[in-house]
């Protein structure tokens, strides 16, 4: 009995002493509290010191911006609105838009290809993505406008023999078309990859179930799976619509009258090339801007008819 007692008088003693006290327990909240009140100062140390120096640097920016002669402002608002200046943009508007369809078309068919089941045309489609992926879309737009040195005529015959009818070549594709043909053909091969992997992230148990209905591959892919898989394929096209609004610029090299070509004849006869350039590029970010708002808004609705198709 006294043993037993003393056994768990010990072992009270010592839950006792292991247990914290009041005092100890206040100390611990005391000393967590400081940690964090000590953390939360120096967060806000550390966004004053950055906010600070991104003031600092913008205004440096901007002193620069407005104090260096060498922009030459009243310069750029004199040729903003050129008549000339604005067929380019017209003309850069006219190219991505039509670069754009081919590019998303020929996307379109390669991206299904390169989900074929045959052999054939899925190592045809890898072959073509990997071809124009792995060449710079400038050496492709120097070989289309230069098509006429490889090819002086087009047209109808026998292989290795003459033509029977035939059309000379800077006639069937002038400039402007080969611009469109070098950036759509390319724009293909980026497009493709999306759209594979906008379809690859539907569940296949969608198209077995419209299998399942009696639809057909081609039913399947318009109004099942196309459908779901425009959300993950809108944005990546959108970004790919606006760096092909930007990538017009290299049709400079063969001639065709867009806005950097524009405004390049203007300062090769008044030698203002910065001002200029200056003009280029705040074209390009107004149209890159309506663009980007665009896209949000598109992002938005598809986003908003699947969340109701979800839920109904």
């Amino acid at each position: 009995m006294s043993r037993n007692a003393s056994t768990s008088a010990g072992e009270k003693g010592r839950a006792g002493h292991d247990a914290p006290s009041g005092d100890d327990r206040m100390d611990v909240t005391a000393l967590v509290a400081a940690g964090e009140h000590e953390l939360v100062r120096r967060r806000s140390v550390g966004r004053l010191v950055a906010g600070g120096t991104i003031l600092v640097l913008a205004g440096f920016a901007i002193a620069i911006l407005f104090t260096n002669p060498a922009f030459d402002w009243p310069t750029v608002g004199r040729y903003l609105f050129d008549v000339g200046v604005l067929e380019g943009i017209a003309m850069t508007l006219e190219l991505t838009v039509a670069a754009m369809l081919v590019g998303i078309v020929g996307g379109v068919v390669l991206a299904v290809m390169r989900r074929s089941e045959s052999a054939l045309p899925r190592n045809a489609a890898a072959l073509y993505i990997w071809f124009f992926r792995g060449t710079p879309v400038l050496v492709q737009v120097l070989f289309w406008g230069f098509a006429a040195s490889l090819f002086p005529r087009i047209g109808i015959g026998i292989p290795g023999g003459g033509f029977l009818v035939s059309w000379d070549t800077n006639t069937v594709i002038p400039i402007f078309a080969a611009a469109i043909l070098a950036l759509g053909l390319n724009e293909a091969a980026y497009v493709a990859e999306i759209v594979r992997g906008g379809l690859l992230s539907v569940p296949h148990g969608q198209s077995e179930a419209a299998d399942t209905l009696g639809l057909g591959r081609l039913a399947t892919l318009r109004f099942v799976v196309l459908p779901q898989a425009m959300r993950a394929i809108i944005p990546p096209i959108g970004n790919q619509f606006i760096s092909m609004l930007k990538m017009t610029s290299v049709v400079l090299v063969i001639g065709v009258g867009d806005l950097l070509e524009s405004v390049t004849e203007i300062y090769s006869r008044n030698y203002l090339q910065i001002p200029l350039l200056i003009v280029a590029s705040i074209w390009y970010l107004v149209l890159t801007t309506l663009l980007t708002l665009l896209q949000a808004r598109l992002e938005k609705r598809f986003g908003r008819s699947l969340t109701r198709v979800g839920e109904a």
